[in-house]
């Protein structure tokens, strides 16, 4: 939905440095036009942070870090985001560090800490870091978003993880799975004899000096702790907040970004686990590395790791041969995430790059327009089923285990998630619906 008044325009300062070591002059206004056009245009809230070579180049802070009825709290530099997966690289540093000093290898089988379940016997450590585990991802499941803002304990979170059947033969695919790093974040925790937030800080933040990352708990505002939003009805909504007793080693920490940069520079360097480690790490198989991604851009590579969790999003990636570091953390986004990150790279790198504008004019609809659209569809491509509902003249999608969300419409029988770059195609005198996202073609029926 189109806002029909700009709301909650604030710019927070930006720090902006000079570096002889970057080479060429670090394109700052036009990386500011980026973000005020975002602000502006109430497509984002957020952080970014451009590092070189150690140094920091850029940062900027837009929007609020909290919402109230009589108060706005601005976000700045030091404004902490919940980094959701991207814990998953700090939880894959921490158990490289044990297996470095033999307490640990890749070759443990889970069944030596968790033997309730499935297949525990023929599951490694290597194929919890690199998702091919089998394990059920306990995020997918429906009934999640019913329970995911309660405090679990470490065996209610086991004992959920149990009790699913494997989804496949471990290390026969590759499959995304919370779960997995759930279970590494507990195991750290027996090998070490306490929380993972203190081994976290001995062993990370307090060794490389990240003053503003920590395992989260509720958000306080004391704290520099940010709440997070979604865009609804012209004005930014506030989203549940999931206990971080839940997600733990695959999605508990926050931070800032210029900490993230931080943290991978130090990866990189050395400083964390020895080459031999991050070798491992940065290894692709079936598009996972153990506790990173592959970034490409332009003919560059990148590694680092994207996160999601309520409706906080983040990214953090390093280019080695740049010796460069980006991270962006959000707490409210309309715009897509990867679609920003291509214009930091774009407006650092000086490649051809054009503003968005977002005058983008939506297709006119009225509620009984929406009608044909509504049911459940199901998918032989996906395991998930994707419901489409309503509010008046919104059309709301929810697929299986997240949250929903509002959809766009941009032509006839056409909607779109602009956050996640979604696009659905409905052909209703067939009760079908495609689904584009991230270069992917899939097919949906409805339900009968």
């Amino acid at each position: 939905m189109k806002a029909k008044a700009k709301f909650l325009v604030l710019v927070v300062t930006s720090i902006l440095f000079a570096s002889d070591a970057f080479g060429q002059r670090l394109n700052t206004q036009k990386l500011d036009s980026l973000f005020d056009a975002l602000l502006v245009n109430n497509k984002a809230m957020g952080s970014v942070a451009i590092s070189k070579s150690g140094k920091l180049l850029y940062t900027k802070s837009i929007g609020f870090s909290a919402l109230f009825d009589k108060m706005k709290i601005p976000a700045t530099e030091k404004t902490k985001y919940r980094i959701g997966s991207i814990t998953k690289t700090f939880t894959t540093v921490l158990v490289f560090q044990l297996i470095e000093e033999k307490k640990l290898s890749l070759t443990t089988t889970l069944d030596k800490y968790f033997p309730s379940v499935p297949s525990a016997k023929s599951i490694t450590i290597s194929n919890l870091l690199n998702h091919r585990s089998g394990i059920h991802n306990f995020t997918n499941d429906p009934e999640y978003l019913t329970w995911m803002t309660k405090p679990k304990t470490k065996d209610e979170m086991v004992a959920i993880i149990a009790k699913s059947p494997s989804d496949f033969q471990p290390d026969s695919k590759a499959e995304y799975s919370n779960s997995n790093f759930v279970l590494l974040g507990f195991i750290i925790e027996k090998l070490r004899k306490k929380p993972y937030s203190e081994v976290l800080a001995e062993r990370i933040t307090k060794k490389i000096g990240l003053a503003d990352t920590n395992f989260g708990t509720a958000a306080d505002t004391k704290r520099n702790e940010s709440y997070s939003y979604k865009w609804m009805t012209d004005k930014w909504n506030q989203e549940p907040e999931t206990d971080m007793s839940i997600p733990h080693g695959a999605g508990a920490i926050i931070s800032i970004p210029s900490d993230l940069t931080k943290f991978l520079e130090a990866l990189f360097a050395g400083k964390l686990v020895k080459p031999e480690s991050l070798l491992k790490m940065k290894t692709i198989i079936d598009n996972y590395g153990m506790g990173l991604f592959q970034f490409p851009f332009d003919g560059k590579k990148g590694f680092g790791h994207t996160g999601g969790i309520d409706g906080f999003a983040s990214s953090a990636s390093y280019f080695p041969d740049d010796s460069l570091s980006v991270a962006y953390c959000t707490n409210g986004q309309v715009y897509a995430m990867n679609d920003i990150l291509i214009g930091v790279l774009s407006i650092y790198f000086n490649r051809p790059y054009q503003i968005p504008s977002f005058e983008t004019s939506l297709y006119p609809v009225k509620t009984e327009d929406l009608d044909k659209y509504l049911g459940i569809y199901s998918s032989q491509q996906l395991p998930l089923k994707i419901t489409i509902t309503k509010n008046d003249v919104v059309l709301t999608a929810q697929a299986t285990g997240q949250s929903s969300f509002p959809l766009d419409a941009t032509e006839k029988d056409r909607f779109k998630f602009e956050p996640a770059g979604v696009v659905l195609e409905f052909n209703p005198k067939k009760g079908e619906m495609i689904l584009k996202q991230g270069g992917g073609v899939f097919q949906f029926t409805k339900d009968k």
